[in-house]
């Protein structure tokens, strides 16, 4: 399979990072924004209300409310929690935005479109989010969500991705952080939406280039997830159907040059095949096990949800030293974390976390496998992690610095047999989700945390015992307590 071909060859590698040295060319950055020129642009109402239920409840799959009274208010609160602007950051003589998303080196390869039908006060078309300007691109009037796998939700969101914004920094891995960045947005949009009492369920399997034309998105962009939200909260009323009329609209360039990427051209070809009727279930790794060490699945967290992904931040380091978290913190962050994914692609889960606990109150330091089932901790080695924790991190300080790092292994194999070459997104996909309910879980109990996509492969399998057939590393995480961040404005 084209998959493994891929994943092998994208693997670091001392020799293969001292081989291959890369210089940035800041000139031709991407735009991290796309718009589209010649199409009637929207405001949506600033300033909307954030959503007053704890982030932990949501977390915990609680609903919560929104007072919207029409599409445009609706809509706005939903942006402007999942993903719009956050901050500003000071670099130099520069300064540039933080989103409510992560992305792998804030490069956000991953696009909002939306199509909507009976949406009080919001003609029905197809949308393209803007979050620069919070504001939403109409490229086309009509109802377009029987072209989306057939969803008769009110609310489709259709997640594109650009490669090329993440091939900038990253070359030819780039298409692994495409992929666990779409996670990411994909739960900051569910987790959203649930805050304000709407439920949702994520398609991964259709047909990418049908999706491509309906959308009349740039030869740039890839969908890779649809997103449907349904709920009574959403305000809609009956309508008569309309005429479509297109606008389409031009998408800006992103960089004067564009370099391309051949292998990952291929490997996204590859994943657009799709697998007729693929089996329930196949056999993999056990998520059900037992450990030894039960962790508490209860705890308090006042800070609510509007506050929590609003202040979010990625970590740039942690202040390590004498100050650990709680078993109870940690505790809420597995919990959040284990919490089912609506999708058509998860009919298992494929990615199971392994844990270097540094400083946590009530654990010994060492190598903890999770069992989600149970909420309970493996010791699977135990003594100082710290040093171990970094260098398989790529040197990176933060991982040892944190209170505890994680590497989760993802199943590619049983993921491969039930969804061939396809299968490779969904295993990103749900570390991602897992990612960005660790971000979230993190900061509503007082902490922050940071994804890191940059890791030794092969070394994280040795040192974890882990045989490839049983499981490849797929993303590294950590939590802690930051170290402030001078270059952060409003």
């Amino acid at each position: 399979m084209e998959w493994r071909e891929y994943h092998e060859f994208t693997k670091h590698t001392a020799e293969r990072l001292r081989r291959a040295r890369h210089y940035l060319d800041w000139a031709n950055i991407p735009n991290p924004f796309r718009h589209y020129e010649g199409v009637p642009v929207l405001d949506l109402p600033a300033d909307p209300p954030a959503p007053e239920i704890p982030a932990l409840k949501v977390m915990n799959g609680e609903l919560g409310i929104t007072q919207a009274k029409d599409g445009a208010a609706f809509l706005s609160q939903l942006m402007f929690y999942s993903a719009a602007v956050s901050a500003t950051k000071r670099a130099a003589a520069s300064t540039y935005a933080l989103r409510v998303n992560p992305s792998s080196g804030n490069l956000h390869p991953t696009e909002f479109h939306f199509c909507s039908r009976g949406l009080i006060g919001w003609a029905d078309g197809l949308y393209h989010y803007r979050p620069s300007m919070h504001m939403a691109e109409q490229r086309a009037l009509g109802d377009f969500r029987g072209r989306m796998e057939g969803s008769d939700a009110p609310l489709v969101f259709v997640l594109t991705s650009i490669a090329w914004r993440e091939a900038w920094k990253y070359r030819d891995r780039a298409y692994r952080y495409c992929l666990h960045d779409m996670g990411h947005a994909w739960q900051s949009l569910t987790l959203a939406a649930r805050a304000m009492g709407c439920e949702s369920y994520a398609v991964g399997d259709f047909a990418d280039d049908e999706v491509s034309s309906t959308c009349a998105v740039n030869g740039d962009e890839w969908p890779m997830m649809i997103v449907a939200l349904r709920g009574r909260p959403i305000p809609v009323e009956m309508r008569v159907p309309s005429e479509t009329e297109f606008y389409g609209g031009n998408a800006n360039r992103l960089s004067e040059e564009v370099v391309p990427y051949p292998r990952i051209e291929r490997m996204h070809a590859a994943t657009k095949v799709r697998v007729e009727s693929p089996p329930e279930s196949v056999a993999s790794a056990e998520q059900d096990g037992h450990g030894e060490i039960g962790l508490p699945t209860a705890i308090g967290g006042i800070r609510t949800f509007g506050e929590v992904v609003r202040m979010r931040r990625s970590a740039l380091d942690f202040r390590g030293g004498d100050e650990w978290m709680t078993l109870s913190q940690l505790g809420a962050v597995m919990k959040g974390a284990g919490k089912p994914l609506f999708a058509d692609f998860v009919r298992q889960r494929f990615v199971q976390l392994y844990l270097y606990v540094h400083r946590v109150v009530g654990l010994a330091p060492g190598v903890y496998r999770y069992w989600p089932m149970h909420a309970e901790l493996e010791a699977m080695k135990l003594g100082d992690q710290q040093i171990a924790a970094a260098a398989l991190s790529l040197g990176q300080e933060l991982a040892g610095n944190a209170c505890v790092a994680f590497s989760m292994i993802g199943d590619f194999e049983s993921a491969t047999r039930m969804f061939g070459d396809r299968g490779y997104r969904y295993v990103h996909f749900e570390a991602g989700a897992i990612g960005q309910k660790m971000y979230l879980a993190s900061e509503a109990v007082g902490l922050r945390a940071t994804g890191i996509g940059a890791f030794l492969d092969d070394e994280v399998h040795r040192y974890l015992g882990i045989a490839p057939g049983l499981g490849q590393v797929v993303y590294h995480f950590a939590i802690g307590y930051p170290v402030p961040d001078p270059r952060l404005g409003a």
